[in-house]
């Protein structure tokens, strides 16, 4: 069933933010005999004590880990890693304070257009730059444990540091339509207020028929492309990595003993972040279901959920400095442990445990750890 007349890209506003969900009906109900009025405020309330929590956690934790990584520690591969890591989920959580006044303000964006625009780029940057370094850090991982003898003459500082630029310029690339599209307008429900919200035509007529249809492609176009390159993709990289790691440890239970603590480390930090963002994911492909069929049940699930899966996307960013920390080193240790030694425990090479024979090659290295 096409969508001719429906006002949807004002209405449930389509974005990486997902805030956006959450400000108003579903696409055919009545504002003001919403059954799930009451419902939403509560979602509005929890999201805004999530994402300052996040922003709080995120700025100090991440800050702390570029500090560390950045001028703290000697270079090496892994801190070029973790240190890129750590400045996508800075910026974005340095972002965070908007959404929280947007959402405080039902929806009222009062930071004009070119914030609005920056704000939904910044959180798609944050997106496509952290899940594109998980990825490269899966790929250097499995390198250096099955080819360890290459990777001990070709991994290097200079070389993390040109992919890092690629995957900085490839991020960027990808989020520059969330900058594009974006735009500001009044509510439909007021005047006064102004929606932050994509404006796939850049157009305020919702009515036209050949409009609606162009806007409902871009949006297809732009929800599968984020789920392909920003999820599905790289993930499938990843586990593909990672099954390749695992096959070679078990043939080598001496390199699986001394890599042990790093690939938990990493592992853990991956699943993290398949658990935050496959639920935001899975609900906006939803979304693109529900206007083809109309759903006003599916469009209630959607309305209601993403506000909860966003809320969980967005605590991603602030749970890696926390994940670094508590699989560091044993709990007793890390207690009477500064912060500088703990993050210096986790992000450490492993390059006094790597030996000949493990590694299969006459010049121990930190290439063998996962």
């Amino acid at each position: 069933m096409e969508i001719t007349a429906t006002p949807f890209s004002r209405i449930n506003k389509t974005g990486v933010t997902g805030e956006d969900f959450s400000e108003s009906n579903n696409l055919f109900g009545n504002h003001t005999t919403d059954p799930y009025a009451e419902l939403r405020r509560s979602l509005n309330t929890m999201s805004i004590v999530v994402y300052s929590l996040a922003f709080v956690f995120g700025v100090l934790g991440n800050g702390v880990v570029i500090w560390v990584t950045g001028f703290q520690m000697k270079k090496t591969v892994n801190t070029v890693w973790f240190l890129n890591l750590a400045v996508a989920d800075f910026i974005f959580t340095a972002f965070l304070p908007l959404s929280v006044a947007y959402t405080a303000l039902n929806f009222h964006w009062p930071f004009g257009k070119f914030m609005c625009k920056m704000s939904s780029a910044v959180s798609a940057l944050n997106m496509f730059a952290s899940v594109s370094i998980l990825m490269v850090i899966s790929i250097d991982r499995c390198v250096s444990v099955v080819w360890p003898v290459w990777a001990q003459n070709h991994r290097s500082v200079q070389k993390a540091s040109r992919v890092s630029l690629v995957v900085w310029g490839v991020a960027v690339i990808l989020s520059i339509p969330y900058f594009i599209f974006r735009d500001t307008g009044p509510s439909f429900f007021s005047e006064d207020v102004i929606n932050c919200f994509n404006n796939f035509v850049f157009s305020d007529d919702f009515f036209t028929p050949h409009l609606n249809d162009l806007r409902l492609f871009r949006l297809q176009a732009m929800t599968v492309t984020r789920f392909l390159l920003g999820f599905a993709i790289p993930f499938t990289v990843i586990v593909s990595c990672y099954a390749a790691i695992i096959h070679r440890l078990r043939k080598n239970r001496n390199l699986a003993s001394h890599s042990s603590r790093p690939f938990k480390i990493i592992a853990v930090v991956i699943i993290v972040f398949f658990v935050c963002w496959a639920p935001f994911h899975t609900l906006v492909l939803m979304e693109i279901v529900s206007y083809r069929f109309l759903s006003v049940v599916l469009q209630n699930v959607i309305t209601i959920g993403v506000p909860i899966a966003t809320s969980l996307a967005f605590i991603n960013s602030c749970l890696n400095p926390l994940l670094y920390v508590f699989m560091g080193q044993d709990f007793k240790t890390r207690v009477c442990t500064s912060i500088l030694k703990v993050l210096e425990n986790a992000f450490q090479e492993e390059s006094s445990h790597a030996d000949s024979k493990t590694v299969e090659t006459s010049q121990g290295t930190d290439n063998t750890q996962v």
